[in-house]
């Protein structure tokens, strides 16, 4: 351990190393770079490119690579060697400023929602600054962007980055109208979650459909479940163990903080925490986590299953998104401070937050999803599709008191307002947490629960940076204009009133399971976005549109290219797991089904539970083919017009049938018989 704690940021180009390698000129262009204060000139590039280099090949790598996220969900990459021949015939090294900065892929490759003519190749990659390179085997990693040949965002990463710089603009905006001058720069931080779940690499084999689509598409609940609530923060079984060491040492060579490894609430269900970062680089750890995971079980003999719900009936998997602002002088915004100034700016964040969560609340339930959080939430410990906020009984309190203020005397009563002047006093903790909540707020951050173990985290982030600038850029507006700072404290209340007013409908603290919640947020008018494939046309609002083009983060046509992409991706997906249903039953169920009925004794047997039996499996089998001929029939007429209407409502409710048939199967054939590993097997051996 103490050998792995040493190796710390060992493949990774951090600001440490940069400092050791690079000229102190050039390292300072680099810092300024960062912040944007000034671009990078070629000469500064090559000395970098140069120094970064130097230092991969000290630790054994022969390529270097452009690491992208495109819109598939996972992460790309092209290995390009050092190695050149030279004018001479010799070999020699080299990576120029050039390389460094801009790579070339074939940007026709990927998803791209009609971005791109498939006669279009062009794409390139473009070095992030802001988040270090690293080594992983025998590759330098240049975290990158991704666009196209015409400058359309092609990845997840471009407007995320966009988004930040917008809400760094906007909330030090409000924060230099609230009397903070000092503050030059507001970072967004992130910290996220990772669940996941481990099973044999031999259970995996035998299970195409987890093979193949990433959860069970067949299978019961086991006798034994996470009813009794002994795996969470139980004691992590000792092959676990020692995965997650190798886990540990993989991330903290990287310079990954992996804090935090536990039991998650169902069998072979586990969770990785990691420490905040600026977005961009939190997205990217993220990322590596996931890749890291998949490896290293491997070499356990294991899989890491990613998905949101690879076992029905069994806990599911999210990615829970902490989400916090820090300016440039140490400031967390999201924190109520010492002073009642601070309160003030506190409030006048944490209603920014509120006024853009509601605004975009169906944008929030597409970012967050992919088609298998369908699945997922609304179950066990996951929160429902409909978006709320939970403050807490404190900050609750303070907010209806706000709300009900006499807005002609509320600048006197801001001097003795108790509950604003005391909210710094009151601990963080100050209630209990809220799991059923998709949004909490948890002391000095906003924790978003919604978010699925699968995703790419990067949209989720764009969508918070982007509805928090628009929300602030307006209440920047409104302050801006008094010349003392007083008065635009006093005022920045009476925003706060008109926000608490306006939006306070997506408030809820109490259970989001509880039907008459459902029924209560209806009253309320909040969007209830049951499934994922309705909410993509969030993406294409007039809203949606209005908010992403003002800040330059999206325009319409590259908005209109990613709902492209989110329905013919979910329509794949559908229809992945409907092809893989069909051939498991073909090949596994049904012949061993029918093997079974036609091994069974004659029925002149007078036998009560064999005719029972023997009735109960002709019975099912027979359901299932004509389940199965519905489904082709569907099959066939969404491969001759793709609909996204025919994949929800025609072929998943033939998948849960068909699913309900073979779990039948299940109960009744004998154990030697059943062709799959069951949940037993998985989950607990």
């Amino acid at each position: 351990m103490y050998k792995q704690i040493q190796d710390f940021g060992s493949k990774l180009f951090s600001e440490d190393v940069m400092a050791l390698y690079l000229p102190k000129p050039v390292f300072l262009k680099w810092k300024h770079s960062v912040i944007r204060e000034e671009p990078m000139d070629k000469e500064s590039a090559d000395a970098i490119a140069h120094a970064m280099k130097t230092w991969a090949m000290e630790q054994g790598a022969t390529h270097y690579s452009h690491w992208f996220h495109p819109m598939t969900g996972s992460s790309a990459e092209k290995h390009v060697a050092f190695l050149e021949p030279s004018s001479t015939g010799m070999t020699i090294t080299r990576f120029s400023g050039k390389n460094l900065i801009k790579g070339e892929t074939d940007g026709s490759s990927f998803p791209n929602g009609g971005l791109r003519q498939t006669f279009e190749a062009r794409g390139y990659t473009y070095w992030d600054v802001t988040s270090p390179a690293f080594i992983r085997g025998h590759v330098l990693f240049i975290p990158s962007i991704f666009i196209s040949y015409h400058g359309d965002s092609l990845d997840e990463k471009a407007p995320l980055i966009k988004s930040m710089e917008a809400l760094s603009i906007e909330a030090t905006r409000v924060v230099n109208a609230l009397g903070d001058k000092s503050v030059r720069v507001c970072r967004p931080m992130v910290g996220l979650e990772q669940e996941y779940f481990l099973i044999s690499k031999e259970h995996y084999n035998q299970r195409d459909d987890i093979r193949f689509t990433g959860r069970t598409l067949f299978g019961k609940s086991a006798a034994k479940d996470q009813e009794s609530f002994g795996h969470y923060f139980g004691a992590i079984p000792s092959d676990v163990v020692h995965f997650m060491d190798d886990v540990n040492a993989e991330l903290w060579k990287l310079g990954i903080y992996s804090k935090v490894e536990h039991n998650e609430v169902a069998p072979a269900q586990f969770e990785n925490a990691i420490v905040y970062s600026d977005a961009n680089i939190a997205v990217d750890q993220n990322m590596l986590v996931m890749e890291t995971l998949k490896r290293v079980a491997l070499k356990h003999n294991k899989v890491a299953l990613l998905h949101e719900k690879p076992f029905n009936h069994v806990n599911g998997s999210g990615k829970h998104n902490n989400f916090s602002l820090i300016t440039d002088t140490g400031l967390n915004l999201f924190d109520p401070g010492d002073r009642p100034h601070e309160n003030i700016r506190f409030l006048t964040f944490a209603c920014a937050l509120l006024s853009a969560v509601d605004r975009h609340a169906d944008l929030l339930r597409f970012a967050a999803s992919t088609p298998s959080n369908d699945f997922r939430l609304g179950s066990s410990e996951a929160p429902p599709a409909i978006i709320s906020i939970f403050m807490g009984d404190v900050l609750a309190n303070i907010f209806e008191q706000i709300e009900k203020s006499n807005a002609s005397t509320l600048d006197k009563e801001i001097q003795y307002f108790t509950p604003l002047a005391s909210l710094s006093a009151s601990p963080k903790d100050n209630s209990d947490r809220n799991r059923t909540s998709p949004f909490a707020f948890t002391g000095n951050k906003f924790e978003f629960r919604m978010p699925g173990s699968s995703i790419c985290s990067a949209f989720v982030n764009t969508v918070l940076c982007a509805s928090m600038a628009e929300s602030l850029s307006e209440i920047a507006e409104e302050l801006e204009p008094f010349k003392y700072v007083q008065e635009a404290r006093d005022h920045a209340l009476k925003i706060c009133q008109k926000l608490i007013k306006k939006h306070k409908r997506i408030m809820f603290n109490g259970d989001g399971y509880h039907q008459s919640w459902i029924e209560e947020a209806a009253k309320r008018g909040l969007p209830n976005i049951a499934h994922y494939v309705d909410s993509i046309h969030a993406l294409t609002t007039p809203e949606t549109i209005a908010m992403f083009s003002h800040h330059n983060i999206l325009n319409e046509r590259e908005l209109e290219s990613r709902a492209e992409i989110s329905n013919e991706q979910f329509i794949e997906s559908v229809r992945t797991e409907a092809l893989t249903m069909i051939s498991m039953i073909a090949t596994r169920f049904l012949p061993v089904a029918l093997k079974e009925l036609l091994s069974l004794p004659e029925a002149n047997i007078a036998v009560s539970y064999l005719s029972d039996y023997r009735n109960h499996l002709t019975t099912i089998i027979n359901e299932i083919d004509h389940d199965m001929k519905s489904l082709h029939l569907a099959i066939d007429e969404i491969n001759t017009t793709p609909s996204e209407q025919v994949a929800q409502e025609t072929i998943r409710p033939l998948l849960d049938r068909l699913r309900s048939h073979c779990d039948r199967l299940e109960m009744i054939l004998p154990h030697d018989v059943y062709p799959l590993p069951t949940y037993a097997n998985m989950l607990f051996r």
